[in-house]
């Protein structure tokens, strides 16, 4: 129980799953966890190796839209082309002035209201003129990684104390291959929330 196996530690998971018969809870070439400490430390490693590569990935691809946007291509909608090809009935241009009765006016509209005092206008300046978009960009990259990190680590402990826990009020001796699933199921679950549409079809 005192040795604790190096990570990965995997091994032949065949050797526990056959024959199941007559055979002790432990297997002579198996490695095993018993300290909840372990368990997350293993849990951990793993969640980092599978979870954070996609958030990074997705922070790169932010990054480089917001680095380097796209040139936005003009392009005529179906609907403005519809319009212009249903064009409506013609109408006909009024020729003389005398066609349209026209009052003239001795004063000017709103010439009996007092002006309001303006205030003396400064010149605008331009928003976050010192902040580029290339630190806007490295900002929103920082952040996936912080999130990844956070996420890894949250996501972690919760799996690898609650594993540990189970398994020692069942009195089972945990693989070492338990923490690689664990963390390959919460990499899986964090799939789905980056795809909405997913959960849709799910």
């Amino acid at each position: 129980m005192s040795n604790t196996p190096s990570w990965p530690s995997l091994y032949n998971p065949i050797i526990e799953l056959f024959p199941l018969q007559h055979r002790g809870p432990t297997q002579p070439s198996g490695r095993y966890l018993h300290d909840p400490h372990d368990a997350f430390r293993f849990t951990l490693y793993w969640t980092l190796i599978f979870y954070t590569p996609s958030f990074i990935l997705c922070g790169i691809y932010a990054f480089l839209n917001l680095a380097f946007p796209p040139l936005r291509v003009p392009h005529k909608s179906r609907k403005s082309r519809a319009l212009k090809a249903d064009v409506g009935p013609t109408y006909r241009s009024v020729e003389g002035g005398d066609d349209i009765p026209l009052r003239q006016y001795d004063r000017q509209l709103g010439a009996d209201l007092p002006n309001p005092p303006r205030a003396p206008s400064r010149p605008r300046g331009k928003q976050n003129e010192k902040r580029s978009r290339l630190t806007f960009a490295l900002l929103v990259l920082f952040a996936f990684a912080l999130f990844a990190l956070a996420g890894a680590v949250v996501g972690a402990t919760i799996i690898g104390y609650v594993l540990a826990g189970l398994f020692k009020a069942s009195d089972y001796n945990m693989s070492t291959w338990i923490p690689f699933i664990g963390a390959l199921l919460q990499t899986l679950v964090g799939f789905l929330g980056l795809w909405p549409t997913v959960i849709d079809i799910i």
